[in-house]
């Protein structure tokens, strides 16, 4: 159930992203047209599992963020959490930034920089949207990572939005599934 306001926050993305697109290509030309199914629909996946609200006063980074994915979609639905949208490629936070502001968003940030340059303990949730390898993730996320925070039954942590077979990526991170 979104608000009025959430509805137009979600609604002037797509012609924000299909003008900033012309000007910098941060979705796949192909892609834009399914900007709602694709890249929108799919960074709420994590809202349909995660609560956010349920925690006061949650930071949460997205690494390696691109477009602003998952991070822009979460933080319009989460306005009372704080979203720090990380990426490497400055030209992309440009887009993200107009998005932002566009949107109206306030409780986004931007920061141009690696994950692993980031100040540790930071954030009580790390997310991301099929950036890297789980290895890779886990190597620069865990360190931000600040502990003693829960959130309904789960306790902070990461969120990796991946698909296909993950078995070997699984495997190859030593970490549990």
């Amino acid at each position: 159930d979104f608000t009025p306001e959430q509805e137009s926050q979600f609604e002037k993305l797509g012609d924000l992203y299909s003008d900033w697109n012309e000007k910098i290509n941060v979705i796949s030309r192909k892609d834009i047209d399914s900007l709602y199914e694709k890249h929108i629909l799919h960074s709420l996946a994590i809202a349909a599992i995660f609560d956010f609200s349920a925690g006061e006063g949650l930071q949460i980074a997205d690494i390696g963020t691109g477009g602003g994915f998952p991070g822009i979609p979460l933080a319009i639905v989460f306005p009372e959490v704080q979203f720090t949208l990380v990426d490497s490629i400055g030209k992309k936070l440009k887009v993200v930034e107009a998005v932002v502001e566009g949107v109206g968003l306030t409780n986004v940030k931007t920061i141009h920089s690696r994950a692993e340059e980031l100040q540790p303990n930071t954030y009580d949730f790390v997310i991301s949207r099929a950036v890297a390898p789980l290895k890779d993730l886990w190597l620069w996320g865990g360190p931000l990572l600040r502990g003693g925070r829960k959130l309904d039954e789960f306790k902070n942590g990461m969120i990796f939005l991946k698909g296909g077979d993950l078995s070997q990526e699984i495997s190859d991170s030593k970490l549990r599934p």
